[in-house]
């Protein structure tokens, strides 16, 4: 018999940044999956695991910065698929490379990979992801021990070994993404991956990676980037998103205290990813 689930539909105003913090207290509640919509969130918990104090301390629904509302909705059970196939679209990055989920039909490109969505996330989450692969699609990254820093899914690392790297560390603070992305790693035959649950403390002070991926957000990105920098082998990538075009020049000021060297930047509907190098 399916579980029956109890969903949470929040309105969130401003909603990228509210919905982000949202989603990470949420996420130490008992709640399954989560879908971005058009005005916020969708949360879904069995009804099993339900109590009627489940938001007790979610700390941002009294945050004066944010307007959130929400309704509760008795569902019998959720076609998941059916869920995800309405919220995730597929990532076409210039034709060469293509990620989708099991339920998308497959297409003919240099690289293809299929994920299997824990949770559903809209726009943003597809910008960020999509300026990432681009800057690897045009990267030799041959040989290279890489390091995924918030993976997610662990699309990026998984790009990265089909282009030839050597190694990939994915690293994600979330227990969804870190089993996620271990499942992704095995339905892409992806076999020269360690995935790892944690944040930056877990990471090594020798020089290791050759590249490293962070797509996290400006405050993570601002608080943890020396730990990031302290793996790198000189003359290492790091490429950077999950932040505004505004937030720029507080990323580019530490990149530059910390001796990394400005390269390039990709730009899309003003999310922005940030290229440098290690001097």
């Amino acid at each position: 018999m399916e579980p029956k689930y109890i969903a949470y539909h929040f309105t969130v105003e401003p909603k990228e940044v509210g919905v982000e913090i949202l989603l990470a207290e949420l996420g130490e509640k008992a709640f399954e999956s989560f879908i971005e919509t058009e005005e916020g969130l969708s949360a879904f918990v069995q009804e099993s695991l339900w109590s009627e104090d489940i938001l007790e301390d979610i700390y941002i629904l009294d945050s004066e910065e944010f307007k959130i509302t929400f309704t509760k909705e008795e569902i019998e059970q959720v076609n998941w698929n059916e869920e995800w196939e309405k919220n995730f679209d597929p990532i076409d990055v210039d034709g060469i490379c293509y990620v989708r989920a099991p339920f998308h039909e497959t297409k003919n490109a240099e690289y293809e990979i299929v994920i299997e969505p824990k949770m559903s996330f809209g726009t943003g989450h597809h910008e960020t992801t999509y300026m990432m692969m681009k800057h690897l699609l045009a990267m030799d990254v041959k040989d290279m021990e890489v390091l995924d820093m918030g993976c997610g899914t662990a699309i990026l690392a998984i790009l990265a070994l089909m282009k030839g790297a050597k190694h990939a560390d994915a690293i994600d603070i979330d227990n969804w993404c870190y089993l996620n992305s271990i499942e992704n790693g095995e339905r892409n035959n992806i076999t020269n991956m360690d995935v790892f649950e944690g944040d930056a403390s877990i990471l090594t002070t020798e020089p290791k990676y050759d590249l490293v991926i962070a797509n996290i957000n400006r405050n993570i990105l601002l608080e943890d980037m020396h730990a990031y920098v302290k793996t790198m082998k000189a003359n290492a990538t790091i490429l950077f998103s999950g932040f505004y075009t505004e937030d720029i020049p507080f990323i580019q000021t530490e990149a530059e205290k910390l001796g990394l060297e400005y390269i390039s930047q990709l730009e899309r509907n003003n999310w922005v990813s940030l290229k440098f190098i290690k001097k």
